[in-house]
């Protein structure tokens, strides 16, 4: 065998080698190297795209948290503002009954002094009928005597 004819036979293999990859192995290697391909393509698609979902969510959780500080901080005053109010009732209610017990004090004294006064008329009234009765050296009848007795109490 000539070299020639070896080149030959070797030509004639290697093609069909080369036709027998291209039409039975190189298409299921492209198949899954473009499978690969949008895989990857899908992953980096999905992986942006959870990105840009974290990013709105995030800013959902920070405005969501603001409005509960705002809320929060409306309460916290609101209940403030009750507080005040309610010490400020307290106060109010506090003055008036100390206000309600003077007054009755008050009345109950005055009551006490009148109650005082008459009982300090009687005596003396009491005192005068026996300073008379000294006097006159008889016995002042307080039955016949009342209307003088009145008198007397009220002078007094």
């Amino acid at each position: 065998m000539s070299i020639n004819s070896t080149f030959f036979a070797q030509l004639v293999v290697f093609a069909i080698l080369v036709l027998f990859t291209m039409k039975f192995v190189w298409p299921p290697i492209a198949a899954a190297l473009d499978e690969r391909a949008r895989k990857i393509a899908d992953g980096l698609a999905a992986a942006d795209k959870a990105k840009s979902e974290l990013s709105v969510a995030n800013k959902r959780v920070e405005e969501e948290l603001a409005k509960s500080r705002n809320e929060s901080a409306t309460r916290l005053a609101e209940a403030e503002r009750r507080a005040q109010a309610m010490i400020e009732e307290a106060k109010a209610k506090a003055t008036e009954e100390g206000s309600k017990i003077i007054a009755a004090a008050r009345v109950e004294a005055e009551q006490q002094t009148v109650k005082a006064r008459e009982t300090l008329r009687d005596q003396v009234a009491a005192l005068a009928v026996k300073g008379a009765e000294q006097i006159l050296r008889k016995e002042v009848n307080a039955g016949v005597h009342a209307d003088l007795l009145g008198r007397l109490k009220t002078e007094l």
